[in-house]
């Protein structure tokens, strides 16, 4: 499915000669005259420097298409849970490749008689909509080679053009002809290093025999008042290696390199730096203050408390009876708090499998299989932080509090997954999730995590909750009138921007991948920027926590909840404003399944950093209210 896309690309893991491979980035070593499989993907929508304009991925073998098909028709190739949720549909070809056999023969593949009107229009919109073909080779992805305008580098964008849409009134071209160059590897046995595609456009007698003449040509265009033939044909061009390689092993772990190119890559350094450099600035100095600041306190309060003149308590002192009080809807707050750490947990544990370079670009939906895997058995850490913490608050409904921690988030992001399905299936994409896969989805959810959530909420409850420095008083302190900006939505919305300017500069990269098909690898500064958005928010959550408590405002436990995850609103804006400057979707389905996608990641985004400004701010009041002498 085309859910929400995180697209897998790592470099693959550096090994000795005699290492092991990671599972899928492994080459295939051949020999001459071995049959070279090609599989086909699913056909996909493209960012090529306009618009994105479809989010809707297409089975290869749609009727409307009427791609040659091989001899038996097509089998499906079995996927893991990840390929099929990122909208893989991998299927065999009646491509015919053979090692170092056939160098550049023409051949036929196959004579669509008549192609119908309607699926004429449907392939030219497609083209309009800049789709690209997705083929698989020894588990490398098939490649235009393109150039960098602003480097000069070449690189290969994975994918290639359906067709192309020259702008004028004509019906746009479809390519029906395919240079296939593979580059070899000799070594003991033949590996394969690469694969190139060269679309080309033929029209002439489609009848007649192939002959993969491509210069001086016209193109071949569909029409959509008649019915008319296609012809497709390929030809396949072996290239050797020029670079002498040591192993397999050293080709294993470099062939990914020409596909994994990052555009303004000076640029992006220099910004990435530029911001880690002031978040990390801020952090410290606002650190340092507030540390200063408190010590201060502290030693003013514990003098007075000792001299014979007693003095009148002043500050945040003063709600040394109210801080640790009950706070309104405590339940869904500790419920709130348990998922968010489970997703802390569950973002931490495949970040440090990224770094590892366990999620090899070649083992398709590695990402999102670790990320279902950890959330489900990561289930125990939510239920166990909720319960405990639920606790901790004062809270009765123990019972209440394990159910809701355990089914109410998988049980809403399954409603809003089921919908956005269910568009899916309308359009006709391939990238609806079968119901077998649902099915399992839902066991891993409610038949592993709910358990898992359950006992950890039973080890929460049979610990008990933190036994708190003070008692609260009875009878609740009047708040006063406090500044302005301490209201709690001000309050989140300033919190939120220093955190989201940590992570601004990766955005439009994660978004692009989501969004746009682009293979996105930098794991490397992912996590770089996790670790400094956390940082931030945890700094930015205590800082106004402590301004509340010093304007004599003692409820802070929603408000570090909010003001933590503040950031997820700036994020929805960068999403609305990525919407209007980068996509043109017309369909009402592909609006829906932006939106839907959009309103997942705030959501997680909300719930994540929200947990850290909370988790940070009892830390912090904790450690304030034990350190001072409380009559």
């Amino acid at each position: 499915m085309h859910t929400v896309r995180l697209a897998i690309a790592a470099a693959a893991l550096v090994v000795s000669t005699n290492a092991f491979y990671l599972p899928g980035a492994a080459p295939h070593d051949y020999h001459k005259g071995e049959k070279v499989e090609l599989y086909v993907n699913a056909l996909t929508p493209m960012y090529s420097g306009t618009k994105l304009r479809s989010l809707i991925n297409y089975d290869y073998y749609n009727p409307k298409l009427h791609f040659c098909e091989p001899d038996g028709g097509p089998k499906k190739q079995p996927e893991s849970l990840g390929s099929i949720l990122f909208g893989d549909r991998i299927f065999n070809s009646p491509y015919d490749i053979k090692m170092l056999e056939g160098n550049g023969t023409c051949k036929k593949l196959c004579l669509v008689e008549g192609l119908a009107t309607e699926d004429a229009k449907f392939l030219n919109e497609r083209i309009r909509e800049d789709y690209a073909l997705n083929w698989l080779v020894d588990g490398l992805p098939a490649a235009e080679m393109k150039n960098d305008t602003l480097t000069g580098d070449i690189f290969f964008d994975m994918g290639f053009n359906l067709g192309n849409n020259d702008g004028t009134q004509t019906s746009p071209v479809l390519n029906n002809h395919y240079d296939i160059v593979l580059r070899h590897v000799c070594s003991s046995t033949l590996y394969i290093q690469f694969i190139i595609l060269w679309p080309r456009s033929i029209s002439g007698d489609q009848h007649g025999d192939a002959t993969c003449e491509t210069k001086g040509v016209e193109p071949l265009r569909l029409y959509e008042d008649s019915m008319q033939p296609v012809r497709y044909s390929y030809r396949v061009i072996w290239e050797k290696s020029d670079t002498p390689w040591e192993s397999a092993a050293f080709l294993a772990a470099t062939r990914w390199d020409n596909y994994l190119h990052m555009f303004d890559l000076k640029v992006h350094w220099f910004t990435l730096i530029n911001s880690l450099v002031i978040v990390v600035f801020l952090c410290i100095m606002v650190s340092t203050i507030l540390w200063r600041k408190v010590s201060r306190d502290i030693s003013r309060y514990n003098a007075s408390d000792i001299d014979e003149g007693i003095q009148e308590d002043w500050g945040w002192k003063l709600l040394s009876g109210e801080v640790f009080r009950t706070p309104p809807k405590a339940l869904p707050l500790s419920v709130m708090v348990g998922n968010g750490a489970q997703l802390c947990a569950m973002v931490a544990v495949t970040l440090v499998f990224a770094l590892l370079g366990f999620l090899s670009p070649s083992n398709r939906g590695s990402l999102a299989t670790v990320m279902m895997v950890c959330w489900s058995f990561f289930g125990g850490i939510g239920g166990y932080i909720s319960s405990r913490l639920y606790s901790t608050l004062g809270g009765t409904e123990r019972r209440k509090n394990a159910f809701l921690t355990a089914t109410i988030l998988p049980t809403f992001v399954f409603m809003i997954v089921f919908c956005l399905n269910f568009f899916l299936l309308m359009a006709g994409s391939s990238g609806a999730v079968p119901f077998g896969t649902m099915l399992l989805i839902v066991l891993l959810w409610f038949g592993i995590s709910a358990p898992l959530s359950g006992f950890g909420s039973y080890l929460g409850s049979k610990h008990g909750g933190l036994r708190n420095p003070v008692r609260a008083n009875q009878i609740p302190r009047q708040i006063p009138h406090g500044p302005r900006y301490l209201n709690p939505w001000i309050a989140a919305l300033l919190g939120g921007l220093l955190p989201f300017g940590a992570a601004y500069v990766e955005l439009s990269n994660v978004m692009s991948s989501l969004f746009a098909s682009r293979a996105y690898y930098a794991f490397g500064f992912v996590a770089l920027t996790a670790a400094v958005v956390a940082l931030t928010v945890a700094t930015v959550s205590i800082l106004f926590t402590y301004f509340s408590l010093c304007a004599e405002e003692y409820r802070w436990q929603w408000r570090s909840f909010l003001i933590g995850g503040g950031s997820a609103f700036w994020v929805l804006c960068y999403g609305l404003g990525y919407w209007a400057s980068r996509l043109s979707l017309d369909s009402l389905s592909g609006v829906v399944l932006y939106f839907g996608y959009l309103f997942l990641i705030v959501l997680l985004d909300f719930l994540v950093t929200g947990t850290i400004g909370f988790l940070a701010s009892y830390w912090a009041v904790r450690r304030l209210y034990t350190s001072i002498r409380i009559d």
